[in-house]
């Protein structure tokens, strides 16, 4: 009977410990590495997949360091975030494309609580089309670009319900 109880204990430490794993493990940590981030949102869910914001659907007109052209995608816990701030774990990924529609970078915001208080705690990269680390962390380019929607928590594009 003992030898039933504690083969059942540590299978269920086991299921218990992987379950925390998996929760814990879900969300990429910018800090540690921007490679994981890029696996993230290209293996493990693919934005491709996601949502576009109700108000900025598909392709769109672009300017400044984005290209001419943009595309951009939002994981459902952005698209939930129905005010300022969005929620953690909220990610925008942008398609910054060519006058030929040809991607020319991939863009990402990541809102990570505590990573950035400064900027809305939000991480920043630029990929190259095949996931290659063009900028990360906290880019002050990006960051001074965006500040102007500060009251928006940084996110230009989509307008949230005060």
């Amino acid at each position: 009977m003992l030898k039933k109880i504690a083969i059942g204990c540590f299978v269920g430490s086991i299921l218990l410990g992987c379950t925390f794993f998996n929760q814990v493990g879900e969300m990429p940590k910018p800090e540690a590495e921007a490679e994981a981030v890029w696996k993230y949102i290209t293996d493990t869910h693919p934005f491709e997949t996601w949502s576009f914001w109700p108000d900025h659907q598909g392709m769109y007109s672009s300017r400044g360091p984005h290209g001419p052209k943009h595309k951009i995608y939002v994981n459902q816990l952005a698209l939930d975030s129905k005010k300022p701030p969005l929620q953690n774990g909220s990610m925008v990924v942008k398609y910054n494309l060519s006058p030929a529609d040809e991607v020319k970078a991939v863009t990402i915001m990541y809102k990570v609580k505590g990573y950035n208080p400064a900027a809305g705690d939000w991480f920043w990269a630029q990929y190259s089309p095949t996931g290659e680390i063009q900028e990360a962390g906290k880019p002050e380019k990006c960051i001074a670009c965006h500040t102007d929607n500060t009251a928006n928590d940084y996110i230009k594009v989509h307008k949230f319900d005060k």
